[in-house]
């Protein structure tokens, strides 16, 4: 290259400063190496609970931590709602300056996934070494993000182990409704608000089939997520992580909490599990602090519904919102096992 050519971009770089990258090159997936490296410093083994919201990870969550050796807690969304963790990487910027080749720490590669793996593994292995636990992880359900999440999940955590918990659609939409209505979100239309407010004044017509609480619109949003949610959770967790991969029923945790509990903490590879615990399993679901702070944020709608229970739909269904939701999700009630065919 001539003086001349290398001097014209010098001039432009001069004049109108360093031309800025619009966009990173997608965050490479942490290697074999890197994990190993990562876990030197962080040795805890590691666990996500993912599922639908409304599914029951509250609930899974609170149990799991009783086990001497397990600690869980409550929705980091490392890769589950937006922003994720990827946000703290994923610009331009960011990927200039983990892979300038004068920063001799990143031995030639980008340090993205190691950044990354590092802060999520300090966040939770922090609040476990507190407890004196030597397995820990997170519950954070989604709604939204579906199978990327798992790809997202498997890119920094391909050694950890991934639990799908699935409950009932029907509930899923009741429950969800419910906390709409007691929230008061702000999603709410026009048509949802007089349904709240006709609630409020009489709520028998709503009890016993003659009214419905929910919306077609509300009805098929909720329905098309759940089954895109169960589907793509459920497909991608089985190619990534294979035998690392494990699901359970919210309403089978309900009736054989003992045993489901037992399935989930082997899955985790804990030691030992005490016969005690089933007593302990039994006191814990005794109550309900979701109920609590819902009854106080809304008592008039709080307890028309009495949550955590399988089965609310049965009550709450009219005849046209089993249409509807049978025309949507239907097939994903049969293949989850909650009913054997269409006719319910």
């Amino acid at each position: 290259m001539s003086f001349f050519s290398r001097l014209k971009p010098a001039a432009k770089i001069l004049l109108r400063g360093d031309p800025k990258k619009k966009t990173r090159n997608p965050i490479p997936a942490i290697t074999v190496e890197e994990v190993a490296d990562a876990r030197m410093f962080f040795p805890r083994d590691k666990f996500f609970i993912f599922g639908h919201a409304r599914s029951g990870t509250t609930l899974l969550t609170r149990l799991a931590r009783l086990h001497p050796e397990v600690y869980c807690n409550y929705q980091a969304h490392f890769f589950t709602r937006q922003p994720l963790l990827k946000s703290l990487v994923n610009t331009p910027e960011a990927e200039e300056w983990l892979t300038r080749k004068s920063n001799r720490w990143n031995q030639g590669r980008d340090l993205s996934p190691l950044v990354l793996r590092a802060t999520a593994d300090f966040i939770m292995e922090r609040d476990a070494a507190r407890e004196g636990k030597m397995i820990v992880g997170d519950k954070s359900p989604s709604s939204t993000i579906h199978g990327q999440a798992v790809r997202d999940m498997h890119a920094v955590y391909p050694d950890a182990k991934l639990i799908n918990i699935v409950r009932d659609g029907r509930d899923v939409l009741v429950s969800e409704r419910f906390r709409n209505f007691v929230e008061e979100s702000k999603f709410l239309n026009s048509e949802d608000k007089r349904i709240i407010a006709d609630l409020k004044v009489d709520s028998a017509p709503f009890s016993d089939g003659t009214r419905s609480i929910f919306t077609e619109t509300f009805i098929r949003r909720v329905a098309q997520g759940w089954v895109k949610n169960l589907t793509e959770t459920e497909d991608e967790g089985r190619r990534l992580f294979g035998e690392n991969y494990f699901d359970l029923r919210y309403e089978d945790l309900l009736v054989h909490p003992f045993d489901e509990m037992s399935r989930f903490w082997k899955f985790l590879g804990v030691k030992n599990i005490d016969p005690s615990l089933d007593k302990t399993l039994r006191d814990e679901m005794s109550s309900n602090p979701d109920e609590e702070w819902q009854s106080k944020r809304n008592e008039g709608i709080a307890s028309f519904l009495p949550k955590g229970q399988a089965g609310n739909w049965t009550r709450l269904f009219t005849a046209k919102d089993k249409t509807v939701f049978k025309e949507v999700a239907g097939e994903m009630l049969i293949r989850w096992n909650y009913e054997k065919d269409l006719d319910w």
